[in-house]
């Protein structure tokens, strides 16, 4: 990665924040690096559904918000966080704007250069997390275990001197359910984005980073950082293209893994922000 890059916009998905599997010191890591004008969180950063039952919450967690506060108020980057299904506890506060810089909903329109963009997490169109959340919570423990099998494996492929090998995503792509459902959500989204008078849509939910063209409509993918550790970025040529995250550009010391109250060694701005949205939970 090339740091010190400046962007207009950086576009984040899918950190599912309070799990095991996140990438939360990766994405810290990742934020550190790069600078923007306008930082979105495209939904599922906090992982509602899991902090509920068995998640935890840690340093490395509040880390990553402490970074984003930073960015707020060292280079004046404007926030918006997106509403997305693991994160549907923020429907109890929705609309919120704290100042100039930082602000919680459901959908945005982005203009990008000479076009429009609707930005919205993407479940909107998944019928499963929408019309049969028991179904939807059946399905996150099945993503869960398979994280957590793929986790322990990659740990026994470093130690055979093995490359990383994302075995939840080579089930995915396997199940031809899975690509015709991907399919389907894409081609969707592209019809709301024509819907809403935009030339292109961008989202995540289906942790599958794309860059295409539908008919005609820029459909934008920004990925997740339980596996793909990606983000959509913008230059101030209103171009877009797509980031990733490497292993080895992580820092090599261990970040503290307690436990942790939202309200414990916080500053004051973070006292403001942190509880606000830790109350919802």
């Amino acid at each position: 990665m090339n740091k010190g890059k400046h962007f207009r916009t950086i576009v984040l998905s899918d950190l599912h924040l309070g799990t095991s599997g996140c990438k939360a010191k990766e994405v810290t890591e990742f934020l550190k690096q790069y600078r923007c004008e306008r930082l979105i969180l495209n939904g599922d950063i906090i992982d509602g559904w899991q902090l509920k039952k068995y998640g935890n919450w840690k340093k490395k967690h509040t880390a990553f918000f402490r970074v984003v506060l930073k960015m707020m108020d060292k280079h004046d980057t404007k926030v918006i966080y997106l509403r997305g299904n693991h994160d549907d506890f923020l429907d109890q506060i929705l609309p919120l704007v704290i100042g100039k810089q930082f602000q919680i909903r459901r959908d945005y329109i982005l203009k990008s250069g000479d076009k429009r963009f609707y930005v919205t997490h993407g479940d909107v169109f998944d019928s499963i997390t929408t019309n049969m959340k028991w179904l939807a919570h059946l399905g996150d423990l099945g993503y869960t275990f398979l994280l957590w099998l793929n986790k322990n494996y990659n740990k026994y492929r470093e130690w055979r001197g093995l490359s990383y090998y994302s075995l939840s995503q080579q089930v995915k792509q396997a199940v031809k359910l899975a690509v015709n459902y991907v399919t389907d959500f894409e081609e969707k989204l592209a019809e709301l984005a024509k819907a809403k008078n935009c030339d292109g849509i961008i989202c995540g939910h289906i942790h599958q980073p794309a860059i295409r063209n539908i008919d005609g409509i820029l459909y934008l993918n920004s990925g997740d950082w339980v596996e793909t550790m990606s983000a959509l970025v913008e230059d101030f040529d209103g171009n877009w293209s797509l980031v990733y995250y490497s292993l080895t550009d992580c820092k090599t010391e261990e970040d503290p893994e307690e436990d942790i109250d939202l309200g414990e060694d916080l500053n004051k701005e973070e006292r403001f922000v942190l509880p606000r949205i830790a109350a919802t939970l």
